[in-house]
């Protein structure tokens, strides 16, 4: 059987994530909503991502589509990463570094849009 290699990189990066995170793929599955026998196959790279699946790993773990898809880093993904500190320590995190962060993503997505 002969499969896509671009299937194939994405269900790496998706193994990546996922053990990064130290889930087992029956947790990881129960989160996004599918089954643990198709999140490996989507490993593997014998099944490809539907974008109802895309948008489920996107919202879950934090990481962009470009990434996933493409394996690029993005702006996006740096400010998910402070957005997560942030919120794991929300009681602690004054209003000061929240706008911070506010203004830091409206400032990257303007950079983003004006290299396009």
């Amino acid at each position: 059987m002969h499969y896509n290699q671009d299937d194939i990189a994405t269900g790496e990066r998706l193994r990546g994530i996922r053990e990064s995170m130290k889930m087992t793929r029956e947790e990881f599955s129960e989160k996004i909503d599918i089954t643990d026998s198709f999140l490996g196959q989507i490993e593997r790279g014998e099944r490809a991502l539907s974008v109802k699946t895309l948008r489920k790993v996107v919202k879950y773990t934090g990481v962009s589509a470009d990434y996933l898809l493409f394996g690029k880093e993005t702006n996006n993904q740096t400010l998910q990463k402070i957005n997560n500190i942030l919120t794991v320590n929300s009681e602690e995190t004054s209003d000061f570094i929240y706008h911070i962060v506010m203004y830091s993503n409206e400032f990257c997505k303007k950079i983003t849009n004006d290299n396009k």
